[in-house]
């Protein structure tokens, strides 16, 4: 029994966007994914931090779908920026149960109690005021709603150790979003993982202890595309 990570893997089995054409360490990702994969166990979980498919659509994500569900244990989801196939959590299961995927659910204004660790998270936000791209107050605000709910879920649960999960850095090049950092300081947040850096941006990327929280990067080229084991 284990609990593992990974973000942004980018599976593209029902529409042609390899990531391979990037070159570099992307080069056979898709093999080095399935290769990790299939040391899953029956009884392991693995949660996989946002940016799972390129898929347009659920229809399009759904060969990606098919492929995770192949490997043992369950699998956990949140959506990343660009998880285009994401829609409510209602629509999404219940395609699921149209197409017999069984052992993927999704994080999303919710928690996930695993061996005395609660997981929470959700796609989170880099706020940035000088940056356009970045400032969607709206989107920005929604994020912030959606972590509070996710760890208010887990102290109604009764939780007493919560790691969480999102897929936009709460901390990058020096800086932090702190409105973000204010909501996992009040709450019993171990553990942060994170992804969506690639490339020279994982140079930025903060792994390590701030305001007694631990951060780790968890993008897919950042771990040689292996999940890491964060519970045994």
């Amino acid at each position: 029994m284990a609990l593992y990570v990974i973000g942004d893997t980018h599976l593209s089995e029902g529409c042609d966007k390899p990531m391979d054409v990037f070159g570099g360490v992307w080069e056979g990702y898709r093999e080095k994914l399935l290769e990790s994969f299939s040391a899953l166990q029956q009884e392991d979980l693995l949660l996989i931090c946002g940016d799972f498919s390129w898929g347009m659509s659920l229809q399009e994500a759904l060969p990606d779908f098919q492929l995770l569900e192949q490997f043992p244990g369950k699998k956990l989801l949140l959506k990343g920026n660009h998880d285009y196939w994401w829609e409510t959590v209602t629509k999404m299961k219940r395609f699921f149960a149209e197409n017999q995927i069984k052992t993927i659910d999704f994080l999303h204004n919710s928690c996930y109690f695993y061996d005395g660790i609660t997981l929470c998270g959700t796609r989170g936000w880099f706020y940035d005021k000088n940056d356009p791209a970045a400032c969607d107050d709206k989107i920005f605000k929604r994020e912030l709603i959606r972590l509070e709910a996710s760890l208010k879920t887990a102290m109604a649960g009764g939780a007493d150790r919560i790691d969480c999960f999102l897929h936009y850095p709460p901390i990058f090049a020096g800086a932090e979003v702190p409105q973000i950092m204010e909501i996992l300081v009040r709450y019993p947040v171990s553990r942060v993982y994170y992804g969506h850096l690639h490339a020279e941006s994982l140079r930025h990327a903060f792994s390590g202890t701030h305001r007694g929280i631990e951060f780790t990067v968890v993008s897919a080229d950042a771990l040689g595309f292996r999940p890491i084991k964060i519970l045994e």
